[in-house]
C-alpha cells in the first residue's frame, strides 16, 4: 500500500492466511489494496505447513483440516469480493449477512494464486483458485504435477493456469554464474545446514518434503537437473532452487518450463535488487513477455464522487 501510489505497472502478490484471518476482514483489505493500486493486486493463499509455527499462531489443526479451513475461507472470501451477500454456517467458519461496501477494481476479484502438493491441497486448488503454483522442481516433475492437477480440474469442469517460484543467478557467463552460486553459500557451515534441515523435517507440507528430497541436505548433489541448483534449500524453507547460468542458458531453461505448461514465473535473487537488474537487462530481451499486466478500471457509476455504500443509493424524495 505504501509503494502502490508511486508505481504504475508493478503488481503485488500479497498473502492471505486462512485460519489466521477472518475471510470478511481479508476481503475488505483485499478490496482496499486493489482499489489503491488500480487493479494491480494478486493474492497468494497460504495454508501453512509448519505445525510448530501454526501452534504459535493459535492453529491446532492437522494437515487436512487446515485445507478444509482454506476451502471454507476461500468460498466466503471469493463470494464477498464478487459482491455477494454471504450467509454460511460451516464447520470452521460462520458468517451472517456478510457483505462488502466497496468492491475491488478487478472483476470478480483479484486472481488467486495457491500452492499445495498434497492430495488435499490439489483438491482445494481445483475448486477455488485461478493459478496453481509449484516450487522449482525439475521440469519432468513439474510436468507430472501439472498433469495431475489438470486431470483433477477436468473432473470438476475447471481450468487453472500454472506458475512456478524460482530464484535466479544470472551472469555474463555460465562460469561466473556457478561461481556466484558457490559464493552464496561459501560461509554456510555443516552445522547450520543440519539445524535448518531438522526444522524442515518437522513440517507436514508435502511441497517442503519434495524440496528436501531433491538434495537430501548434501552439498555434493546440488545441481538437481541441468542448471537447476538447490543450494538455497540447504538453509531456506519453501522455494529453494535457482536457475543458474548465462542469459541464453537461463532463458532456455525457462522455455522448458513453458513447454510443460507454466505461464507465470515468480523470481527472486540474492541480493534481490542487483539480481533483478541483471535478470531484466540480460534475460528479458530473450523472453516472450506478456506486458498487459495492469487491469482495466471499472467505471464508478456515481451519482458523483465515490459511490455511496457500493450498490446502495439514496432514495428519491
Amino acid at each position: 500500500s505504501a509503494v502502490a501510489p508511486w508505481t504504475e505497472r508493478l503488481r503485488y502478490l500479497v498473502a492471505v492466511r486462512p485460519g489466521l484471518q477472518s475471510p470478511s476482514v481479508a476481503a475488505r483489505m483485499t478490496a482496499t489494496l486493489d482499489r489503491v493500486s488500480n487493479g494491480r493486486l494478486l493474492i497468494n493463499v497460504v495454508t501453512g505447513g509448519d505445525p510448530v509455527e501454526n501452534k504459535g499462531d493459535g492453529i491446532f489443526l492437522d494437515h487436512d483440516e487446515r485445507y478444509a479451513v482454506t476451502r471454507e475461507f476461500l468460498n466466503v472470501y471469493s463470494d464477498l469480493l464478487a459482491g455477494k451477500t454471504v450467509n454460511v454456517q460451516g464447520k470452521h467458519i460462520s458468517i451472517e449477512d456478510g457483505r462488502l461496501l466497496f468492491e475491488p477494481v478487478q472483476s470478480p476479484r483479484p486472481p488467486l494464486y495457491f500452492g499445495g502438493s498434497s492430495d488435499a491441497g490439489i483438491d482445494v486448488a481445483v475448486d477455488t483458485v485461478d493459478k496453481y503454483l509449484t516450487w522449482g522442481e525439475p521440469p519432468a516433475q513439474v510436468a507430472e504435477k501439472i498433469a495431475r492437477v489438470k486431470a483433477a480440474a477436468d473432473k470438476k469442469g475447471r481450468k487453472l493456469s500454472f506458475g512456478i517460484r524460482l530464484h535466479v543467478i544470472v551472469r555474463e557467463t555460465n562460469e561466473a554464474a556457478w561461481r556466484a552460486a558457490d559464493e552464496l553459500i561459501q560461509y554456510v557451515t555443516d552445522d547450520t545446514i543440519a539445524a535448518a534441515q531438522k526444522i524442515f523435517s518437522r513440517m507436514d507440507s508435502v511441497g517442503q518434503q519434495r524440496m528436501a528430497q531433491l538434495h537430501g541436505g548434501r552439498r555434493d548433489k546440488l545441481e538437481i537437473s541441468p542448471n537447476l541448483w538447490a543450494g538455497v534449500a540447504l538453509v531456506r524453507g519453501g522455494a529453494g532452487t535457482a536457475l543458474v547460468g548465462d542469459a541464453q542458458t537461463v532463458a532456455a531453461r525457462i522455455k522448458e518450463y513453458q513447454d510443460v505448461g507454466v505461464d507465470t514465473f515468480i523470481m527472486s535473487g540474492y541480493p534481490h535488487l542487483e539480481e533483478a537488474y541483471r535478470f531484466a537487462e540480460l534475460v528479458f530481451p530473450l523472453l516472450n513477455l506478456n506486458q498487459s499486466n495492469v487491469a482495466h478500471l471499472r467505471v464508478n457509476t456515481g451519482p458523483f464522487g465515490e459511490t455511496i455504500g457500493n450498490e446502495y443509493r439514496p432514495q428519491k424524495q
